[in-house]
């Protein structure tokens, strides 16, 4: 059946997309955003590789491809609380699917400055939400793209879980109570201890005031284009590279493309969950289709398809496309290596046919970033944010030269 959608942060790497392949399976869609994305583009003065056309044209592309029209309001859900609210009786949607969230892990933790936004930003935009659709009285399903970076990267000897675990404790009289509670939390940056804080906000509404809620926790997202986006040139998605926004497979394979080394933090050792950005739409698709019930707790599903050591990638890409592995100090504050054995069941359970890494999707990619590999500012490719001020950023000694010279 088809719904009406709103797509909060709907302009971003993970939103555009997802607008789009709402809107191809009939859904009627409306995507609010402020664009700051954008404007974190021009304050780092790192664009996308790929040319990304002002919103206005975009929408007005898919209109023109797909006789499909998209709605678009302009604002900052974090603190336009009235709008928020008055959009939400207006337009009375099914479901809202929450991307408005600052997402990278690097830019929150850049400076005080960005620490501070990042905070202000995620939960107030979390919470404004969660307390329009309260006053609205609307029966609304939350959709929200969380992180699988809420656990931390340690799996304690066991697969974690989907959301919750399950515990048995003894009282005082020696009877053993069986629990579920919600998967501990440990969270590796400021912008990870954002979508840990929004777990608590979900539980709380859920018991409180009843509202139905699914959390992704989603892996690293690779890839650049999905089946709507590669319609149309105006339509291309995001492909950031910049040590700040650049996930790590697209930063290797985009690196190897433009002749930059392939920079490696640390060893290597740190285990990753990943998932192409086509099962991503996918994924936020099902969740749509599979609401929880009214009395449900908060659905929680681990969106990832794959675990890979950041090494064997950078060795992957490597063998690929010829590019050289140069191995960096690591700028966050985590160890060295890592194991990570994660549950996906739910979204198998649903129908999701996982998108799993490949050569010739690898290369897909990398002849994305070749053609574009003119846009690159390779100034902008290292990792200069730094977990603790002891920490030196992570440039390969060629180019630090080059920095300082």
């Amino acid at each position: 059946m088809n719904k009406k959608v709103i797509v909060l942060g709907g302009d971003g790497f993970c939103g555009w997309p997802t607008s789009l392949h709402l809107s191809n399976l009939g859904h009627e869609v409306i995507i609010i955003d402020n664009l700051s994305r954008r404007d974190i583009d021009n304050e780092l003065e790192a664009e996308s590789l790929t040319p990304i056309q002002p919103l206005g044209t975009r929408l007005n592309t898919w209109e023109e491809i797909s006789k499909k029209k998209i709605g678009f309001y302009n604002m900052n859900i974090a603190s336009e609380y009235d709008q928020l609210l008055k959009v939400l009786q207006e337009e009375e949607p099914d479901v809202i699917v929450h991307f408005a969230e600052q997402r990278a892990a690097p830019y929150s933790m850049k400076s005080p400055k960005n620490k501070r936004y990042t905070v202000n930003n995620n939960i107030n935009a979390s919470h404004n939400v969660l307390c329009a659709i309260v006053e609205s009285g609307l029966d609304v399903h939350l959709v929200h793209l969380g992180t699988m970076g809420v656990y931390g990267y340690g799996t304690a000897g066991m697969k974690i879980p989907e959301g919750y675990l399950d515990v048995e404790v003894e009282t005082e009289e020696g009877e053993k109570v069986s629990q579920k509670i919600l998967y501990p939390t440990n969270p590796g940056s400021v912008y990870h201890m954002t979508k840990s804080l929004d777990q608590l906000l979900f539980q709380y509404y859920n018991k409180n005031d009843n509202l139905r809620i699914t959390d992704l926790h989603q892996g690293i997202v690779w890839g650049t284009n999905t089946r709507e986006t590669n319609l149309d040139e105006r339509l291309i998605n995001r492909f950031d590279y910049d040590g700040d926004y650049g996930t790590v497979l697209n930063r290797f394979l985009m690196q190897a493309a433009v002749g930059y080394p392939i920079t490696v933090h640390g060893t290597g050792g740190q285990t990753r969950a990943f998932i192409h950005i086509q099962d991503t739409v996918r994924c936020i698709q099902l969740a749509i289709e599979n609401p929880p019930a009214d009395d449900e707790k908060v659905m929680i599903f681990n969106q990832m398809t794959e675990t890979h050591r950041v090494n064997d990638l950078a060795k992957l890409v490597s063998e690929i496309t010829g590019g050289e592995i140069a191995y960096v100090s690591n700028p966050r504050k985590e160890a060295a290596e890592n194991e990570l054995h994660v549950k996906n069941d739910l979204f198998l359970s649903k129908g999701l046919e996982p998108i799993t890494l490949s050569e010739g999707l690898l290369r897909e990619v990398t002849e994305v970033a070749r053609k574009y590999a003119d846009r690159a500012d390779h100034s902008k490719i290292p990792a200069t944010s730094t977990w603790t001020r002891d920490q030196k950023p992570g440039i390969p000694e060629k180019e630090e030269e080059n920095l300082m010279n």
